[in-house]
């Protein structure tokens, strides 16, 4: 009997296996969305997607991070028939009709669970983990940790008490602790809303609320910024910029803008644009127009928007690659 023999044969871990067959790391499930460039932040690949582990959207108010979890629920569901959404609720800032926009029907498989403080929900979710198997298809998405208070904390306010609460960070680290295991052993995808703040400084730096736990875990730290889509008719929507903090298959520092507008929603060919035209693959023949490699036909910007212009650019191996040296870790 080898030594890898023995080891196999005393080991009391079931999910125990050589790194090379590990389904850990070899067997991962991964969800594509239909807006490509969102697939880049996530993964790095304009036809991937979002991968099982924790993500955290992170932001201000009004920055589209409830959206961004939405569309990613929206992708799961569509992909898994069978498949259900844990959704941790503190905010309600959601109603049904908001979801019923981005995923229509297969919010029938959306599970709400209101929450008021992190030990609950610390509790519930270890109670679902518990019974959720490799296998099972659950996306769970948490709206908003970065806005739940401790227990302690709410008991304190009950009983009229000022004193400072030093439980809160505690409790986060504790949550973090004992869901990541979990998470990535049972294939899970985690998305998860929180703060941000900045530090003190000459270049105040933005940081990740809710301690080191929660960037230490998470696979991907977003911070989402806004800017402002207008011209001299008016404000038409916003360009949210996801700005990759942290990845383990994006490249630290990304940004990739999403566009949504008032009237049409997201732009799924957010960002391609500028990523065609700086790979080479669109020009500028003359100012206002817009022309693909090897092709004759010149367009108007608001004409790129279309499956016409881009279905073929995204089937382009030379294209992907190029866009995939540009973001792939």
């Amino acid at each position: 009997m080898s030594i890898l023999d023995k080891i196999r044969k005393n080991s009391t871990i079931k999910e125990a296996d050589l790194l090379i067959d590990s389904e850990v790391f070899n067997k991962k499930d991964l969800t594509s969305t239909k807006i490509p460039m969102l697939n880049v932040a996530l993964s790095g690949f304009l036809d991937g997607g979002l991968y099982s582990g924790i993500t955290t959207v992170a932001g201000a108010s009004k920055h589209f991070k409830t959206g961004f979890c939405l569309v990613l629920v929206d992708a799961y569901l569509r992909k898994n028939p069978d498949a259900a959404c844990l959704y941790y609720d503190s905010e309600f800032g959601s109603p049904p009709e908001y979801w019923e926009s981005f995923v229509g029907e297969n919010m029938k498989r959306v599970f709400h669970t209101p929450i008021t403080d992190v030990e609950k929900l610390k509790f519930d979710i270890v109670s679902q983990l518990e019974g959720i198997e490799r296998g099972d298809k659950v996306i769970i998405i948490v709206d908003s940790l970065g806005m739940l208070a401790s227990k302690k904390e709410a008991e304190d306010a009950v009983e009229q008490k000022s004193v400072a609460d030093m439980s809160r960070a505690k409790a986060i680290t504790s949550f973090y602790r004992i869901i990541t295991p979990h998470i990535k052993m049972k294939d899970i995808p985690a998305v998860i809303i929180g703060h941000t703040y900045k530090e003190t400084g000459l270049y105040p730096k933005e940081i990740l609320g809710g301690g080191d736990k929660a960037y230490l875990a998470s696979d991907a730290v977003w911070f989402i910024g806004r800017q402002q889509d207008k011209d001299t008719e008016g404000l038409h929507g916003y360009n949210f910029i996801i700005k990759v903090d942290k990845s383990r298959y994006v490249k630290e520092g990304s940004k990739i803008p999403i566009n949504v507008g008032f009237d049409y929603g997201i732009n799924i060919y957010s960002g391609l644009l500028e990523m065609a035209l700086e790979t080479g693959f669109v020009t500028k023949p003359s100012i206002g127009w817009y022309q693909k490699k090897d092709d004759t036909k010149k367009v108007r910007e608001d004409n790129t928007n279309t499956a016409e212009f881009w279905d073929s650019l995204l089937k382009d191996k030379n294209f992907q690659e190029a866009v995939n040296k540009i973001y792939k870790l």
